[in-house]
């Protein structure tokens, strides 16, 4: 029985539609903003009450960011800027530390700190937080809804980012496909299109990526990507750096491009074709390494520790990437489009591909142990548990891949193709038998049909001759015929046909890996990650004016449905004996937040004192209370909330506070 591989169009239209329906999930459920640096402190502190009006108010970051004249405000209860808009670079060796400085006579009140900045890989982050002068009160700023790198130009950013890694593996590792494994490739037509259209693609996704960078990291208004000060100003970062080096390296590319599939297709002499390549390999090595460095001078690798190490790294593994992934689609390409391929191709790809798979195992676990830092981090973060999905993914291709290297050998195995050889001419034997029954009763009338079939072939002639137009015409079905037998003869290959399968099968999972990839790419490290949170726990918290309420902010994170927010805590009068305690959870956009169930815990460490529970009572929606919650003498308090948002998400958030 044949063995007949799948249409292409239906194969294709499955894999788009895959590849959209899991990039939609994955951008769905990703953060808008994927801070890569993180606030790791602040002075004064979040929530903090201070006796007089700070001189500036400083924010430190986990590294290095990249900061405008607008990119700390500080605003009074009523709105109006209270800062001079001079942005103060306080760093100190690896101490990542800005500040602005405040005006004179600032009243007392509630003071909103409004940060947004670009680190050093190239991801917009900001934030928000409060304190106060002399006492807490209202005010009227909101603190912003929109996260830097979110709504729809974010989507678009991300979107773009995914097909210029696509374009990027096709291009160079169509190419690389080519070279070294199939130069006949090079006349073939389909091959063509697909490096050509790799090409077009990374070369439109890297022009729309420059003009939505400005509001990407800026204002979020889709209409600002044409606003010529603004792509002024991003050509002076070091993003827009890279991403103008790559435009002018895909130049070099096209030129590659055309020499590849002019020159060198034509080429006949052995000689003078090998040197050729040679010059392509040289050349094309180069182009492409500069291209993948422009990801590895603007993102992950160039900062954080060992970017000395990690930027090589990165561009190795962004290469063997391409190899792999970009030659396994010209690969499939070829085995649906081309009217045959080369079987020691097939292996010689196959070859290739495995050295691809070394060398990502090797970067990648460089570059997984950088980037988590600690096998808590691995399972405890966003960036370890992609991560995990990327290698289960890997796993996947690689057990598809040996599948593809077993019809691989079948494919090039002598015996094989002697066995498929005697296999059809025992199927023609016996449907010879069957039909010599009837074949003496079928020669008249075959004799007959001779004859009327070359009095038409001559009749044809004479219509060709008087017609030219018709000439061409029957040229074309006679082509259109010689392409279908040569399908039909190609689909009854069964190694070839389980060959395309396989094939197709581990591109449909190298679709999915290189969504992951790219989400993982714009979210923040794990070590990063735990860095940030050590840093926002265990803060020494606000000095507390005597005599005043103890108000603190404390942002959450249960990992759940409706598990981000804040909590606003009020102890008051904030001093030893009997105190009023409030609490107010709300949703990031200020909105109240109901939560099943909130507990606070204090406890004094340096005289082994506590913890000394205290369970609120609702009050509302969003509000709990309790009164004569007890402080037995003074000192530095560790005040402990426990927010649960359903029956398995609940996380404890702590800060010190002075109580005289």
């Amino acid at each position: 029985m044949t063995t007949t591989a799948p249409r292409l169009g239906t194969a294709l239209a499955r894999l788009l539609i895959l590849a959209a329906a899991l990039l939609g999930t994955l951008l769905a459920g990703a953060a808008p903003a994927s801070a890569h640096a993180a606030l790791t402190g602040s002075d004064p502190k979040d929530g903090a009450v201070v006796a007089t009006a700070p001189k500036e108010v400083n924010l430190t970051f986990s590294e290095q960011v990249a900061m405008s004249a607008d990119s700390i405000r500080v605003l009074d209860p009523a709105g109006r800027r209270a800062d001079t808009g001079e942005i103060l670079d306080l760093c100190s060796g690896s101490i990542v530390r800005y500040g602005v400085t405040l005006r004179a006579g600032l009243p007392d009140g509630t003071y909103t700190v409004a940060w947004q900045t670009v680190s050093a890989d190239s991801h917009p982050i900001s934030g928000a937080f409060t304190f106060s002068i002399g006492a807490p009160s209202t005010t009227s700023v909101a603190l912003p809804d929109r996260t830097a790198g979110g709504g729809l130009v974010g989507t678009l950013y991300g979107i773009a980012r995914y097909v210029s890694y696509a374009g990027f593996a096709v291009l160079v590792g169509g190419g690389a496909f080519v070279l070294v494994c199939w130069p006949r490739g090079a006349s073939v037509r389909p091959v063509q299109q697909t490096v050509v259209r790799g090409w077009l693609t990374l070369t439109g996704a890297t022009l729309v990526m420059l003009l939505l960078r400005n509001p990407y990291t800026g204002s979020g208004e889709l209409s600002d990507a044409f606003d010529l000060a603004g792509l002024k100003s991003v050509l002076e970062t070091k993003t827009g750096a890279a991403l103008t080096s790559r435009l002018l390296l895909l130049g070099a590319a096209a030129l590659f491009v055309a020499v590849l599939f002019g020159a060198y297709a034509r080429r006949t002499d052995p000689k003078e074709k090998k040197d050729l390549a040679f010059g392509l390999g040289v050349g094309g090595t180069v182009v492409a390494a500069g291209i993948a460095g422009t990801w590895a001078l603007a993102e992950h690798a160039s900062t954080g520790i060992q970017p000395g190490v990690a930027m090589p790294v990165d561009i190795l593994h962004l290469l063997a990437v391409a190899a792999w992934l970009g030659g396994l689609t010209v690969l499939l390409v070829s085995l649906y489009k081309a009217p045959s391929v080369d079987r020691s191709a097939i292996e010689r790809f196959s070859k290739v591909a495995f050295g691809s798979v070394a060398v990502l195992a090797a970067t990648g676990l460089y570059q997984s142990w950088r980037q988590v830092g600690s096998w808590s981090a691995l399972t405890g973060t966003r960036y370890g548990q992609l991560l995990l999905v990327k290698i289960g993914l890997m796993c996947v291709l690689i057990g598809i891949a040996w599948i593809s290297r077993r019809w691989t050998q079948r494919l090039a195995d002598p015996k094989s193709t002697e066995a498929a050889d005697e296999a059809e001419q025992a199927q023609e034997a016996e449907h010879a038998q069957e039909a010599e029954e009837g074949e003496e009763g079928e020669e008249n009338g075959e004799a007959e049909e001779a004859g009327e079939a070359e009095e038409t072939s001559d009749a044809a002639r004479a219509a060709q001759a008087a017609d030219p137009e018709r000439a061409a015409q029957l040229a074309r079905q006679r082509a259109a015929v010689a392409t279908a037998r040569r399908k039909r003869e190609r689909d009854a290959d069964p190694e070839r046909a389980g060959l395309r399968r396989s094939v197709l099968t581990e591109a449909a999972v190298a679709v999915v890996l290189l969504a992951v990839t790219t989400v993982l790419t714009s979210t923040e490290p794990g070590r990063t990650e735990e860095e940030a949170g050590r840093g926002g726990t265990s803060a020494a918290g606000p000095a507390a004016v005597p005599d005043r309420p103890v108000d603190i902010r404390l942002p959450f994170d249960t990992g759940g449905i409706d598990g981000k927010g804040v909590v606003r805590l009020s102890l008051d009068p904030g001093r030893t004996g009997a105190n009023a305690l409030h609490l107010f959870v709300e949703r990031p956009n200020g909105k109240p937040l109901d939560v099943p169930e909130i507990k606070v815990a204090l406890t004094l460490e340096a005289k082994d004192v506590g913890p000394l529970p205290v369970s609120p009572d609702r009050i509302q929606t969003g509000h709990w209370s309790a009164s004569g919650v007890q402080i037995p003498m003074p000192g530095e308090w560790r005040i402990q909330v426990t927010v649960r948002t359903s029956e398995i998400d609940q996380t404890t958030i702590e800060k010190n506070v002075k109580i005289g």
